[in-house]
């Protein structure tokens, strides 16, 4: 081999371990500072508020549900 292309292949390597540990330092980052997502925070913040409703909405509805219970319980006691 000659000289030069032995040169161009320790130079290729050089640059690709670089962009390989550069790259995996910069998805690091990006994974600490708000996850690989593109959604901006309004978005996030908006998918958060409409999750927490959901999940009071859920708490209201067994409220109901045990309510409801109670009271067909209560009826059965009576008509026996």
């Amino acid at each position: 081999m000659t000289p030069v292309f032995i040169v161009a292949v320790i130079f290729g390597a050089i640059v690709l371990a670089l962009s390989i540990v550069c790259g995996t330092i910069l998805m690091a980052m990006r994974l600490k500072h708000g996850g690989l997502s593109r959604k901006s925070g309004g978005e996030e913040s908006e998918e958060t508020r409409m999750v927490q409703d959901i999940y009071h909405g859920l708490s209201k509805l067994e409220s109901r549900v045990d309510s409801l219970e109670t009271i067909l319980l209560d009826r059965k006691g009576k008509e026996k």
